[in-house]
């Protein structure tokens, strides 16, 4: 019997940093102008953050319960795979279509504002449903939004959340439950997560700076990006999915790096590669010192100085759950091209000496990207590494 594949048929993305094409080309001139300093979600003490200013697609009003920005996040993705899902629509039942979404914010942002106005008038506003805020909310109102009568449901794994879901839509389809599945994620701004960030002291004082000698935190940023997963072949291939998990701190990494050494091999196995055949990896780089120190090591391990890397957060920041589904939509983007700029490593800073030498990406660096792999390293050791390839 030959082996199952699955294949990223249509991709929409929405981040600060740029949207649809435009996302690669920023990314690829080193552009960190989406990170803006501002107070909005911490009165009194400004930070950098990445918020999307593109006008955003009104929610419909019979969807009125799911009016919130992640949503509203979700539906500017999804404009860009709409003739896509069209054809998905006519290919498939509705109830073999499933949606799968990672995220650790959902409508937060709306909580907020509605508990503001009960302090204010002691009235809870008419336009605010709990609903707003669950977790699952954006995957009912995309399925409803698409019609898709299969599985739906989120993942929240803090910052492997969108990759987890990944991972869920596959087992989707290799238990023959869907023909295809709507999956990534979503996390917008909010002032309960940029806070509880700078209670941990995790925020940089200005632009992060991942692997740099003065690394002092994290930019967070908002993002939505959406991908058809099938078994019908696409332009992108799901090569290997590695998950694991230690428990080893609620916040902070295992500095032995033991689990993410084994998220990387499975991926790298499943995809029947060796560390030398990956073209490119997006490192998770969050530019806090502990991660970087326990990535770099890792990668010194497994892939040693020759292959290319970068974290790409210095320029979209890091958007927590839709961070995996971010990153995955660069290299997404990478392997539709030919010769290609990398992502660089662009942090304001010279690289740690005290870290292991590996190959960050520098400015002008042109490589045909054939296998990409992506890290996502979450909160409480949840770990995930994914590859995908070129289908010729």
């Amino acid at each position: 019997m030959s082996p199952v594949n699955y294949y990223l048929n249509a991709m929409g993305v929405v981040s600060a940093t740029g949207s649809g094409q435009a996302l690669l080309h920023k990314i690829q001139c080193g552009d960190r102008s989406g990170l803006q300093r501002t107070e909005y979600y911490s009165p009194g003490r400004p930070v950098f953050v990445g918020r999307i200013e593109e006008e955003l697609p009104k929610i419909p009003a019979q969807y009125r319960l799911y009016d919130c920005r992640n949503n509203q996040l979700l539906l500017a993705a999804l404009a860009q795979i709409e003739t896509s899902i069209d054809n998905l629509r006519r290919q498939y039942s509705s109830d073999r279509i499933g949606v799968v979404l990672g995220t650790s914010t959902s409508g937060v942002r709306n909580t907020e504002r509605a508990l503001a106005e009960v302090a204010q008038s002691g009235q809870k506003p008419a336009w605010f449903h709990y609903k707003q805020q669950q977790l699952g909310a954006g995957a009912d109102f995309l399925a409803q939004i698409v019609g898709a009568k299969g599985p739906a449901f989120a993942v929240s794994t803090a910052c492997s959340s969108s990759g987890r879901a990944l991972a869920s839509a596959r087992r989707l389809l290799a238990l023959d439950l869907c023909d295809a599945v709507i999956v990534g994620g979503a996390d917008s701004l909010c002032r309960f997560t940029v806070n509880g960030f700078m209670a941990l002291e995790s925020v940089s004082a200005g632009l992060c700076k991942p692997f740099g000698a003065h690394r002092d935190g994290i930019n967070l940023s908002e993002a939505a990006a959406l991908f058809i997963l099938s078994k019908q072949p696409g332009p992108v291939k799901l090569a290997g999915i590695g998950a694991s998990s230690d428990a080893y701190h609620f916040s902070a990494p295992d500095p032995s790096g033991e689990a993410v050494i084994s998220a990387i091999r499975m991926a790298l196995s499943q995809a029947k590669l060796a560390p030398e055949q990956i073209d490119y990896v997006n490192l998770h780089g969050t530019a806090t010192p502990l991660n970087d120190a326990m990535e770099s090591q890792v990668m010194a391990m497994i892939f040693g100085d020759k292959t290319p890397v970068s974290s790409s957060k210095g320029m979209t920041g890091h958007a927590l759950g839709a961070a995996a589904a971010l990153e995955l939509a660069l290299c997404w983007q990478l392997l539709r091209q030919g010769e290609t700029l990398l992502p660089p490593n662009i942090n304001g800073d010279q690289i740690d000496p005290e870290l292991p030498l590996l190959n960050y990406v520098q400015p002008g660096l042109t490589k045909r990207v054939m296998h990409c792999q992506s890290h996502s390293f979450a909160f409480g050791g949840n770990n995930i590494s994914i590859i995908i390839s070129r289908h010729e």
